[in-house]
């Protein structure tokens, strides 16, 4: 019995990146509801740095990068060598994060660890990358 509860399979990928915060996306806040509610607004102070990281699997909806574990919402441009396709350059925010290495139970009961990291929910990348992504992935299963 399966566990899994991702809408979009994913594929293991070992590929080396070097990850850039970038500014949040300007939204425009006009009067009205917005006024009723709190908006998260993700943090500015990484703007401008770098940091090494690895693209550890893919899914055509996004990515899990072992490394730094950026803040939510942290806005991020990446990008990785997809077998059979080439570079990809990717914009992304970051959805969660994990922030220490984690030894869990694989389906056999034998324990993994699972890397430090951040998952990223792609925000933009070419469609004819995210088609290439979805074969690669489909291919893999």
């Amino acid at each position: 019995m399966s566990h899994e509860k991702r809408q979009a399979h994913r594929v293991l990928l070992n590929c080396p990146t070097v990850i850039h915060p970038l500014p949040p996306a300007d939204t425009a806040q006009g009067a009205g509801p917005d006024r009723s509610y709190e908006r998260v607004v993700p943090s500015p102070h990484l703007v401008g740095q770098t940091f090494s990281a690895m693209v550890r699997d893919i899914s055509v909806n996004g990515a899990f990068i072992a490394g730094e574990p950026l803040p939510l919402l942290t806005r991020v441009s990446f990008s990785f060598s997809l077998e059979g396709y080439g570079e990809i350059d990717a914009l992304g925010w970051s959805l969660w994060r994990r922030e220490h290495d984690t030894e869990v139970p694989d389906a056999s009961g034998s324990m993994v660890i699972l890397p430090r990291g951040f998952g990223v929910l792609f925000e933009a990348i070419p469609l004819d990358a995210r088609i290439a992504i979805n074969k690669f992935v489909s291919g893999a299963r």
